[in-house]
């Protein structure tokens, strides 16, 4: 299976995920509404992408877990 294309890292100790995709950092998402906007920067529909884990990878934490580490 291939790999998501997108990745939300595991929260950091200060609050918030690095997002990344194919390996370009987006930036530092605190919410959902954070992850949408860097995906919609990059060009991609995000409302349905973020629970498709054809698209999107959560490493590190469950799925819209925004707290810090």
């Amino acid at each position: 299976m291939k790999p998501a294309p997108i990745v939300v890292h595991r929260p950091s100790p200060t609050g918030g995920r690095r997002v990344t995709a194919n390996g370009e950092i987006l930036g530092l998402a605190h919410d959902d509404r954070d992850l949408i906007e860097l995906l919609r920067r990059a060009g991609l529909e995000a409302e349905t992408l973020i629970d498709d884990p054809t698209w999107v990878e959560w490493r590190g934490g469950r799925a819209h877990d925004w707290d810090a580490a």
